[in-house]
């Protein structure tokens, strides 16, 4: 079974930045393609970008050219860098290994106006 453990969630003001982190237990990280997604209140879980086992990256239309996926594979590491963050951006933002359907507890971000 393999863990996520995400961290970096805040409060923070619209415009402001922050950086989210995931980091997965188990061997095969490197193999992974790994994603983000979010979830508001009353609303579907989204994907938010995704990055392949090969660098490979895509975003959702919401966060292009403010979001930025990458990955550090010697630290099992997916990150999420958030800038220009807008209200709209509130949720939980979930971590996610495709190829074991595994999911991280979530971390809370809440951009104020």
């Amino acid at each position: 079974q393999v863990q996520l453990v995400e961290s970096g969630g805040g409060l923070v003001q619209a415009g402001e930045s922050l950086r989210l982190s995931c980091t997965a237990s188990g061997s095969n990280f490197a193999i992974n393609p790994m994603a983000w997604y979010r979830q508001a209140p009353g609303k579907q879980r989204e994907l938010v970008a995704r990055i392949t086992n090969g660098g490979r990256t895509n975003y959702a239309d919401s966060v292009k050219g403010r979001f930025t996926i990458s990955r550090d594979n010697a630290k099992n590491t997916v990150y999420l860098q958030m800038n220009s963050l807008k209200p709209e951006d509130t949720a939980v933002y979930y971590c996610n290994q495709e190829m074991t359907r595994s999911w991280g507890q979530g971390t809370q971000v809440t951009v104020s106006s």
